[in-house]
């Protein structure tokens, strides 16, 4: 065969296999399915005393911690506060991070299919890691970044895992909630949140709201296959330590946020907490209480409903122009 057949042969070939590629429709025809997002899993905090916050989480708010990894050192232990079947709180020892850092960890939500989901974010440009792992408690999980630097975890509760093993124990009268509506986040980076948590996780915005009527502060986004939400805390200047500790929350809902108070003001506040906020209506039109764990953590305790059963209109405000997160900063 000579040069210029060979060279054509080759070309056609080329140009052959060109055409055998499937077009941009035929990709995204054939682009990985998302598995159902089902709720929010849990939010994980570190401690500086794990004693003084489990007598919050437990003594306090009446929750049983189920599971814990020993060590040697009895305050360095992992543990779990139990809200109900699905959900949980876990505490890891503050001597992982420096005293004045933020305490959230990472956030957690449900899947129905860890490997799939991983699978679907790395075809969506979501780092990931190589392979889908086993938790301490035998649950498939591993961590993801979020646009703001926040980690979620992506969790599927497997039948030989604690989740699924220990169903209907560990949930005593004494809780004070029986679920968890929300976790909060802190979010500067709102076009990018709205991006990963609705254009790659699928979260549905269901409600926007301001404090002043001229800056946007919150931004509410629930799970596509659940009730469980997210909510951005948003800001313009960068958030200090303390405020941190407030912005990032969980949310604990109860029918009745003035009995709830009444039930808790019959219990031991830990001394080195912050003192709870009097009983108010939100920007949301939701009864709610706010509380605080030893380290500042906020524990908000919230109505599902507006108090006067009328909705209230989301917010039109304009976002914040946030500063950037500090270098360094964890």
């Amino acid at each position: 065969m000579n040069l210029r057949l060979l060279h054509f042969s080759i070309a056609s070939l080329a140009a052959l296999a060109l055409a055998l590629l499937p077009g941009p429709k035929a990709r995204a025809a054939t682009a990985l399915p998302r598995p159902r997002i089902t709720g929010v899993s849990h939010a994980a905090f570190y401690v500086s005393d794990m004693a003084k916050a489990r007598a919050f989480y437990e003594g306090f708010l009446g929750y049983q911690s189920p599971y814990s990894v020993p060590r040697k050192d009895p305050s360095q232990q992992l543990v779990w506060i139990k809200i109900n079947d699905r959900q949980s709180v876990e505490l890891f020892p503050g001597s992982e991070v420096s005293p004045d850092a933020d305490r959230l960890y990472h956030i957690a939500v449900e899947t129905d299919d860890a490997e799939a989901m991983r699978l679907y974010l790395q075809s969506k440009g979501v780092a990931v890691p190589p392979a889908t792992g086993i938790g301490k408690i035998g649950n498939k999980n591993y961590f993801v970044k979020d646009p703001n630097g926040n980690t979620v975890e992506i969790v599927q509760y497997m039948p030989e895992g604690w989740t699924v093993r220990e169903k209907g124990k560990f949930l005593p009268a004494t809780r004070i909630a029986t679920r968890m509506s929300h976790v909060g986040v802190m979010v500067g980076q709102l076009d990018a949140s709205l991006k990963f948590y609705g254009g790659i996780l699928g979260f549905k915005e269901t409600w926007r709201g301001s404090s002043g009527g001229r800056t946007l502060n919150w931004v509410n986004l629930r799970v596509p296959d659940g009730e469980d939400y997210v909510e951005f805390m948003l800001y313009d200047k960068y958030p200090s330590t303390d405020r941190l500790r407030t912005m990032h929350h969980i949310c604990l809902e109860v029918p009745d946020a003035a009995q709830a108070g009444e039930i808790l003001k019959g219990r031991p506040y830990p001394a080195d907490s912050k003192p709870p906020t009097p009983m108010k209506e939100g920007v949301n039109g939701k009864r709610q209480i706010n509380y605080y764990d030893p380290d500042g953590t906020r524990v908000e305790v919230m109505e599902p409903d507006t108090f006067d059963r009328k909705p209230r209109p989301p917010s039109g405000a304009p976002p914040p122009a946030s500063e950037p997160k500090p270098a360094g900063d964890r």
